[in-house]
């Protein structure tokens, strides 16, 4: 049986557009287990990202606890948090991220040397990382001279390379066609299998949800339902939409 790797209890953010209250997270309970794939799927504005970077420590909850490998995000330090994602987990985003003046290999192994390690140690797990992704021969091309899809998956490998347990990801296939979008699906996949990482995604497309374990629905800030494999609602209480 797997065990939950993050476990979020009641959580709820709010932000202030003027003096405009906005409910970003309504109370929200997720539970993930241990090398599983969830989707957060959900209308714009729904929830889904700032519940993803509740998740990741990225944005601190109002009120509700994070609780990763059972310890809680909201009685750490900001230091102790950025420690954390540091040492366990992988970002990866819609818009790549990546350095225009430096090379795929630079761009891997930077986030290594400004974490303290050696530059011999962080060249080597930058190169292995670039492998594990199939980019090994453009490791030294700059992203201009890369495709969308390879781009991408210089951004997985820079996600990889710290050796995480959870990788979170907002829109990765986003910038991509349907091709593209696909050969990123099956690299993570097979990655999660390989490592038994866990991976929560920020999708708007039923085709790439469709790839995860579990598909969450969001809506108004609330996680409305979910689905499991073949497509079967797994039951939540009613709640009240608006």
């Amino acid at each position: 049986m797997t065990e939950p790797v993050v476990v979020a209890y009641g959580l709820k953010r709010r932000y202030y557009v003027g003096e405009t209250m906005i409910e970003a997270l309504r109370g929200v309970d997720l539970t993930v287990q241990r090398g599983e794939m969830v989707a957060l799927m959900g209308p714009s504005g729904c929830g889904k990202t700032t519940l993803l970077n509740c998740l990741a420590g990225l944005d601190a909850a109002d009120e509700g606890d994070v609780l990763i490998d059972g310890i809680s995000l909201q009685r750490m330090s900001d230091a102790q948090r950025t420690a954390l994602r540091a040492e366990r987990m992988g970002f990866i985003f819609q818009a790549y991220n990546l350095l225009p003046v430096l090379s795929a290999l630079e761009n891997v192994e930077l986030p290594l040397l400004v974490g303290g390690l050696s530059p011999r140690l962080a060249r080597e797990r930058a190169l292995a990382a670039l492998e594990q992704v199939g980019l090994s021969h453009r490791a030294h091309h700059a992203p201009a001279q890369l495709s969308g899809g390879q781009q991408q998956r210089v951004a997985i490998a820079r996600a990889l390379a710290p050796r995480p347990s959870i990788i979170w990801a907002d829109e990765p296939t986003g910038n991509l066609d349907s091709k593209a979008a696909d050969e990123v699906m099956d690299l993570l996949d097979s990655l999660r299998h390989s490592y038994t990482l866990t991976l929560v995604l920020v999708t708007h497309s039923r085709v790439i949800a469709g790839r995860a374990d579990r598909i969450v629905h969001m809506h108004d800030g609330r996680i409305i339902d979910e689905e499991r494999g073949g497509g079967q609602a797994v039951r939540l209480a009613p709640l009240a939409l608006g």
